[in-house]
Formats: structure tokens, sequence, C-alpha cells
């Protein structure tokens, strides 16, 4: 059931937010130990709420879309009262005495909140393998990573543990689950969400974005915790007269056949729904995905000044991030942010031609658990540069990208692309997934569990 789905039986009173809520309630209390999606559950103050938003709704007090839908928060997000742990011990007992903005936002929106998901210590990572708390486990596969680093999200949303969860992404940690998990996931326009009372990673590369299980639902989501007003798609919608473009370079090399397959098919399903199919050519996504890492290695490492004498308490493949980042000097991180600026220009010449690209999303399916390593058309290379190369470069540019399905690898295991937009076009990538998502209603499934 999607949110949208929820919001009408709600209103139609054949359900009860308290009756949503404890089915999601009951789904942590069965799968969490399997799936190890969620750090805190909060049940009774779930439960409290959700009754809270059924009197209101009784009495009239119809708070929007969101008005007593369950949902989660990836553990950064600070959530008053509510331990916020960021995944790491450094902040094990941290009980923000605040709520974040976008809290604030949801609970304006009438949301319920189930709990706060695991994720990679400090989102410093794509696996969501945490020393601290234990690896967050794919639904679709229990061996394999949920993506990172905001796979705790992308696990409860599909296990039907919440109907929406919140994630963040630096280097693609939003879209890195969405894809391996099989759901929708929204990165917005770098700003358009509010950061604030969000632990930072990289202070010029962070994004604050929804996962759920259907694009018109993380719209619905993005409105309430935006300024943006109308881009939740219609039924019916048309592309007609959209122009859809498809790298030529950068984005097709060293990936899995099934993956390229799926931006076919959806690029096919474009075409069939009135758009025209464009084939463009981009500057080079290797230079790119350089400035991403010299940037966010400096960034990361500056958000955490605060805390390097408590090393001990970092897990090992964080804290060797962090003193990586000392090694990048003053002006190298000058000279990656002006370059930085002078590459965005070229890469915004493409939205002269075209009103989006779909491109994939991982070269891969999900990984196992502890695969440091992964062979792509004869060549080994690291899975967390495998992983994140076809996305880190696009928390440079700033762009909006939202992930969906596109099918399913040779081993059953999900696969996604991603459709990116010029800055503030979340109205049109968004219209766009969702013609593409009701024109592929057989890619809209979910595990047995």
């Amino acid at each position: 059931m999607t949110i949208q789905e929820a919001g009408a039986a709600l209103r139609a009173r054949k359900v009860s937010s308290l009756e949503l809520t404890r089915q999601c309630l009951d789904r942590i209390d069965k799968l969490n130990s399997k799936l190890n999606a969620f750090i805190t559950i909060t049940r009774a103050a779930a439960e409290k709420r959700a009754s809270e938003m059924d009197a209101e709704l009784t009495h009239g007090i119809d708070r929007g879309p969101l008005h007593g839908i369950p949902v989660a928060y990836k553990d950064l997000v600070f959530t008053k009262g509510v331990r916020t742990t960021a995944g790491s011990k450094v902040y094990a007992d941290f009980v923000p005495d605040r709520d974040a903005r976008i809290v604030e936002q949801f609970n304006t929106a009438g949301v319920v909140s189930v709990g706060k998901t695991g994720l990679h210590e400090f989102a410093y990572g794509i696996t969501s393998t945490n020393p601290h708390y234990g690896p967050v486990r794919n639904p679709w596969n229990p061996e394999t990573i949920p993506g990172g680093s905001s796979g705790g999200s992308g696990a409860a949303v599909v296990a039907g543990m919440a109907f929406m969860a919140i994630g963040t992404d630096t280097g693609g940690s939003i879209r890195i689950p969405a894809a391996f998990c099989g759901c929708v996931g929204l990165k917005p326009t770098y700003g358009r969400v509010s950061k604030d009372g969000v632990f930072p990673l990289g202070f010029t590369l962070d994004h604050i974005g929804p996962l759920a299980m259907s694009v018109r639902d993380c719209a619905l989501t993005f409105e309430a915790i935006s300024t943006a007003r109308g881009v939740v798609p219609g039924s019916n919608v048309s592309l007609k007269g959209k122009r859809i473009g498809i790298p030529e370079n950068g984005f097709f090399d060293r990936a899995w056949p099934e993956v390229k397959d799926g931006v076919k098919l959806l690029a096919g399903k474009a075409e069939g729904l009135g758009a025209s199919v464009l084939s463009v050519r981009l500057p080079d996504l290797d230079e790119l995905n350089a400035i991403a890492r010299v940037i966010l290695l400096a960034e990361a490492t500056a958000a955490h000044a605060n805390d390097h004498a408590k090393r001990d308490l970092y897990g090992t493949d964080v804290l060797a991030l962090l003193d990586q980042g000392r090694l990048i000097s003053a002006s190298d991180y000058i000279n990656a942010q002006r370059l930085r600026r002078k590459i965005t220009a070229s890469w915004n010449a493409v939205w002269k031609q075209v009103d989006c690209l779909i491109v994939p999303g991982t070269p891969t399916a999900a990984p196992k658990i502890g695969q440091n390593q992964i062979e792509i058309d004869g060549v080994v290379d690291d899975v967390r540069l495998v992983t994140t190369r076809l996305m880190r470069g696009i928390n440079v540019l700033g762009w909006p990208a939202v992930s969906l399905p596109s099918g399913f690898a040779h081993n059953g295991l999900p696969i996604g692309v991603q459709i990116l937009g010029r800055a503030n076009a979340e109205k049109t990538i968004l219209e766009i997934g969702a013609a593409l998502e009701d024109a592929t209603p057989e890619l809209r499934r979910v595990p047995v569990l």
C-alpha cells in the first residue's frame, strides 16, 4: 500500500492511523531481528501519536496527505527526546533537546514516527555494514547489503516497516539503497530541503530526501519538507514533447548488461508515451568524481574536528577515511571548489538539449555483506568506488535525481535507474518517473518475507 492509498483509506474510514501504525510496528517486531533496519523503535510514542491523529480526523482536522502515515527517520536526524546515534559509539547516548527542521515540518504534516533507521556509521560509506550496531540486511537477500548509507531506510520501506523513510545523500546514499532494495528514492536539488538538525558529512554535498514505494509518495514527502508545491504527478501523465537524454559516454562503462537493459527498457517506454529520446555527449564523469572525492574527504574531516580525540570509538573504515581527509591541503580543497564551479557550467549545457537524463543507478545489483571487491567486464574494482561511480558526481552538480526500479539482475536482486534534471526541476523528473512507473507495473514488486 502506498501513502496515497493509505491516505484514501484513512479518509474513507476503512482503516485508522493506529491500525496502520501497529501494522508497521508488528512488521518491525517480526523482521528487525532478520534485517536490522532499525536502531531505535518508538512503539509507545507512535501509538500515542497515531491515536491523536485519528482523533483529529474524527473532528475534521486534516493536516494533508501525510496525516496519520507511519514513517521513519535515518538515525542522523535529530529527534527531540529520542536517541540519535548517527550509527556511531561517539553518539551512542545522545538524546537531542530539539527536533531537526524536517521533523518539525513532518510533525506539522501529521506523520507518525515509528523509529530511527540504521545506517553506515556517520553516513560515511555505502554498505550500511555497521561495526557498532551490526549490518543492515537487504530484504531481497539478507546475505547482501541494502546499500548505504541510508540502508536501514531502504530496507524498512521495502519490508513494510514504514510507508516512507528519510535518508541523506552525499554521494549516492539515498539512490544506492533505492536501487539495491527496489524502491524509489528522491535526492532533491541541493539546498531545497533544510539540513538543520541533521549530522553533517559533506557540508556542500549533503542532500536530504525520502525513500518510498512510489514516485508520487516521494513527491508528497518532498512537498512537506520544502517550499515546492504542485510537484505531485497526477494520473495518466503524458510525456508528449519531453526531451529525454541518454548519455553516449561515461554512464554505461563497466556495468552489468541487465543494468544497461533497464535504461533501454525505460527509454523505450518513454518514447512510447510520446517523448523524444536523444543521444547526448556529456563532460568527463571521472573528473567530476575526482572533484567529489577531494571535497568530501576534506569536509568530512572538518565535520568531525571536535571528535578527533575519540578515535577509539570510531569504526576502522570511517576512521581511515577521516585520516585521509587530513592529507587534503587547503589549496587542494579550494582548487577543487573552483574547478567544481567551472565544470558545473559545462555540465549544465546539456539542458539546452534535453529536459532530463535517464542513466543507470548502480553498475551492479547488491554485493554480499563483507564483499570488498567486484569484477565487471574483467576489471576488479573496489565495491565502494564502483557503487558510487554513477552517482557521486551528481552531488557535486547539485542536480535533483530520482531513482526507481528498472528490473532485476540474473541473481534475482533489484536494479535501478536515475532520472536526472536541472536544478529545481523536481516537477519534471517526478512526472517522468511517475509516467514510467505507471508503464511498468511489473517492476513494482516486493520480496516475500
